[in-house]
Formats: structure tokens, C-alpha cells, sequence
């Protein structure tokens, strides 16, 4: 046998024991159910026994793993499929339609999200002499890289210090910085430069996009947003829909209907009022363009996510 084919069957061989110790870390923490807030921030761990049907979520700047499964996640008419041999990493606040395509009780469906500290990466950017990206990224705000063992070993690291709380707060931090350092010089580094480069386009039309977030009860001019990003309306017309894959008005809306969504789920409000929290003057209409996204109006819609939440726990 060859040397290089001895090398790559143990790069392999080690690929696949790396992803075997990380899931059962991760079946281990999740043996109840999901874990959606760790005692390390921004980290969540993601659990599921079968396949789900396609749902709306927003995907915030961060990078998933689905290291036993798989997951597919529709933004507009393109599909991103990841799971044991690539990540997905997102740039800006997406949302999305999302299905876990590969799961089952024997070999459930074993995932981990990590936020994205953009000041920090920022800082990292500045601090290290970066190789240049590998390839030329894509202009979308979502992608997916291949996963290495190198990556693979720093998130088993901050997954085990789970077990040891005390040390978290001073090794959490460094273990996160190794990552996006990891994911800077990897296939999809391009993305994260992008964003955390101050004065980019895509970091301008990522402070639009946190203006919407923060406002969204409150109208808007797609002039005033332009001018926020320092460009002419069709030019951040252009890069928004080609970061999102949707336009500023359809952004809105279904952030507008997912926060109302998580207000009535988590915060128990009525439709009427998580309507007006949002921004809609119109019952009717909140009601029709909810179920228009979410496919069913909102109390049924609700009651089928508790259900379901309820199940999961048992």
C-alpha cells in the first residue's frame, strides 16, 4: 500500500473516532432532551430520535455540527445539507426553513450550535498574521465546510469541561478562540473575514440587519436603511437579497412573525397582543401571513409545539 493511501486511511480512521467520542459527549449531556442554553455561552446541544417535517427558525451568526444525522436547511431556493463530514456556519441572522432528515432511536440525532462572538474574531483577526482564505467565499450569509479533526478535537474540549464548571469560566473562553481561529484558516474563513471586517459591505448589511432586529415593531424606508449602510438604495437592495436571499420587507416579516411566535410559546402571549408587540395593526392579517409561514394559525400552531416540546421530555 502506498503511503498516501496509508496516511489518508488513518486520517480517516481518526476523523471517525473523533466524531464518535463527540457524539457520545453530546449523547451523554442530552440523554433528557436538548440542552438550548449551556453553562458555557452561546453553546446549545441538539438532540432528536427521528426525522422532523420542514419548520421555520432563525439561524444566528454561529456553526452547527451534526456529528451523528443529518440536517437540511432551505434559505430561499437553495439547500444546505450538513452532517458528519461538514459543518454549517451562518454570518448573519437568517431566517431559514429547517428538517432533520437523519435521525433515529437506536442512532438519534446528536448536534451542537456555537454562537459566533464577532468582536472577538474581530480581535483574532488583528492579533494573528491569518494565511489567506482557501477559497473565495460565497456571497451568501450561510455555508457549509468540511469538518477537520482539528476543529472536531476543540469542540470535544469545550463539550468536557461541561463536567467540570469551575474551570469554564477561564478555559471556555480560550477553547472558543482556538475554534474560530480553526475556522478562520478553513475552507469557509471567507465568510467569517467578511462579516467581522469593519467597513465590508456584508459587515454593513449585517448593522442593518441588527437595526431591524431591534426595531421590530417600528416601519421602516429602505433610503434610511441604505443610507445606515452607507450605500444608494439598489446597491443595499442588491447586497441585502444576496446575503439573505430575501428583501428587506420579507425580512421583516418573518422576523416580526418568528419573535411572535417565541412570545407566545415561551412568554405566553395571546395572538392579539404578541401581534401588536411585533408591529401588526391587523389581527387578520398577522393571522393570515402566520399561517402562510408557520402552516397552521397561531393557537394551533402553539398547541402543536407544546405537544410536541411536552413528548419530548417524556
Amino acid at each position: 500500500m502506498r503511503y498516501q493511501d496509508v496516511r489518508k486511511a488513518l486520517e480517516q480512521q481518526n476523523l471517525e473516532y473523533t466524531l464518535g467520542a463527540l457524539a457520545a459527549s453530546i449523547a451523554r449531556w442530552t440523554e433528557k432532551g436538548d440542552r438550548p442554553v449551556t453553562e458555557i455561552r452561546g453553546m446549545s446541544l441538539i438532540r432528536r430520535e427521528k426525522p422532523t417535517q420542514p419548520i421555520c427558525a432563525m439561524y444566528e451568526p454561529g456553526i452547527c455540527l451534526a456529528v451523528q444525522g443529518a440536517k437540511r436547511v432551505l434559505l430561499g431556493n437553495e439547500s444546505y445539507v450538513y452532517g458528519a463530514r461538514r459543518y454549517l456556519i451562518t454570518s448573519v441572522d437568517i431566517p431559514s426553513v429547517v428538517q432533520i432528515i437523519q435521525a433515529s432511536r437506536k442512532k438519534p440525532y446528536l448536534g451542537l450550535m456555537l454562537k459566533f462572538d464577532l468582536q472577538e474574531i474581530s480581535q483574532l483577526m488583528m492579533d494573528t498574521n491569518l494565511p489567506p482564505p482557501l477559497i473565495r467565499p460565497s456571497r451568501r450569509g450561510m455555508a457549509t465546510g468540511e469538518i477537520t479533526v482539528p476543529l472536531l478535537a476543540a469542540f470535544q474540549r469545550l463539550v468536557d469541561i461541561l463536567a467540570e464548571p469551575q474551570d469554564i469560566p477561564i478555559l471556555a473562553p480560550i477553547i472558543q478562540r482556538e475554534i474560530f481561529y480553526r475556522l478562520l484558516v478553513g475552507d469557509q474563513g471567507g465568510h467569517l473575514r467578511q462579516i467581522a471586517t469593519i467597513g465590508s459591505r456584508s459587515h454593513r448589511i449585517a448593522r442593518a440587519i441588527y437595526w431591524l432586529k431591534n426595531n421590530l415593531a417600528r416601519p421602516f424606508r429602505i433610503n434610511d436603511l441604505a443610507s445606515q449602510a452607507n450605500m444608494s438604495k439598489s446597491t443595499f437592495h442588491h447586497h441585502f437579497r444576496t446575503l439573505t436571499a430575501m428583501s428587506p420587507l420579507q425580512y421583516q416579516k418573518k422576523l416580526r412573525l418568528n419573535e411572535a411566535r417565541r412570545l407566545m410559546l415561551t412568554e405566553r402571549f395571546d395572538a392579539a397582543t404578541a401581534a401588536l408587540q411585533v408591529g401588526y395593526e391587523s389581527a387578520s392579517q398577522f393571522s393570515r401571513e402566520y399561517s402562510r409561514l408557520f402552516g397552521s394559525p397561531p393557537l394551533r400552531d402553539i398547541m402543536s409545539l407544546r405537544q410536541l416540546a411536552s413528548h419530548q421530555r417524556t
